[in-house]
């Protein structure tokens, strides 16, 4: 894993807002007294679905909030590469997954249509509205290639596709997540392959079991012997 950094360009404060600091006195009060540490990750997440990424003063916010050394909260904001460390797009930001399986199935060309149609990675686009990054194992090989953007991912994707995707987060619409061939989760291509038949698995074909000889009976007492 490669080092991260916080970003050279910091905003001078943070705060959370009202509706972010009530789920973070919920998520604190999930924990038992002495344990409010344990927190630090929600909170993170929380200032990052504030704000889209996780500011240096963001940090100090939440150590203070859970009474812990800064250190700690940066230590755990910087391993999980979950967190933003720089600004990213404030319309989009796309995870491109370069692994094996989406490489094979065409990651590199949806790699250029990030790059043709936002920039460099890990940079903003000129507006500010988009970002991208290349990622490690999404999770969801069997429908790759595969993007993440935002919070949902977007699957068995083309450059053509991909294009489209973004081109309507840029007029303010919400494209649909999920497989753009039709899948149903991770079934194969075409559908169900295995399992076709519901009497493999609705029940229709256990056989019903009888009455062991000296089985207790609803009683309690055993029946007598044959």
């Amino acid at each position: 894993m490669s080092v991260r950094r916080l970003s050279k360009d910091q905003p001078a404060s943070f705060a959370f807002t009202k509706e972010t600091k009530e789920k973070v006195d919920w998520w604190i009060a999930k924990y038992p007294a002495g344990r409010q540490q344990s927190a630090v990750i929600p909170l993170l997440w929380l200032v990052q679905k504030q704000e889209g990424w996780v500011s240096e003063p963001a940090i100090r916010v939440v150590a203070e909030t859970l009474s812990m050394p800064v250190i700690r909260v940066f230590e755990v904001a910087t391993f999980y590469t979950m967190f933003q460390l720089e600004r990213v797009g404030t319309v989009a930001h796309l995870q491109l997954c370069g692994t094996t399986p989406c490489m094979l199935r065409g990651a590199n060309d949806l790699k250029a249509v990030c790059e043709a149609k936002i920039g460099h990675k890990d940079h903003r686009s000129a507006d500010g509205r988009f970002s991208w990054e290349e990622v490690e194992c999404v999770g969801a090989c069997s429908n790759a290639p595969v993007i993440a953007i935002n919070d949902y991912y977007y699957e068995d994707l083309t450059p053509e596709i991909l294009e489209k995707i973004i081109d309507d987060f840029a007029k303010g619409e919400n494209p649909k997540p999920g497989s753009y061939v039709g899948r149903s989760c991770s079934e194969p291509l075409g559908g169900p392959q295995t399992l076709t038949d519901p009497s493999l698995y609705d029940g229709s074909r256990a056989k019903k079991i009888k009455s062991l000889p000296n089985a207790p009976d609803k009683g309690g007492a055993k029946a007598p012997a044959q």
